[in-house]
């Protein structure tokens, strides 16, 4: 496996968890279980996830502090990766 394909991968399964989490965020899953769950099992089974999840009331969103953590942590760990993988190459 090359390593710019590792970085697609990466940030492509990183973009698709950020994607349902929004979804996750208008259910009583909320964002932050919907990204975790998407980043660590699969993007596909954080949608089950969410289809299985009921709806909140109104037009509220269900972020939680779990959200914006992960996916921070998550953003900078696969940009340094990134970064390294880059780095051993053009070295």
């Amino acid at each position: 496996m090359t390593p710019a394909l590792l970085i697609y991968g990466l940030c492509t399964n990183t973009l698709l968890s950020v994607i349902v989490g929004l979804f996750g965020a208008k259910r009583e899953i909320g964002f932050g279980w919907t990204f975790l769950i998407s980043v660590v099992l699969s993007p596909i089974i954080g949608i089950v996830a969410v289809l299985v999840s009921e709806k909140l009331s109104g037009n509220q969103k269900k972020w939680g502090c779990l959200g914006i953590l992960l996916g921070g942590i998550v953003i900078v760990a696969a940009l340094l990766v990134g970064l390294a993988i880059l780095g051993a190459i053009l070295v």
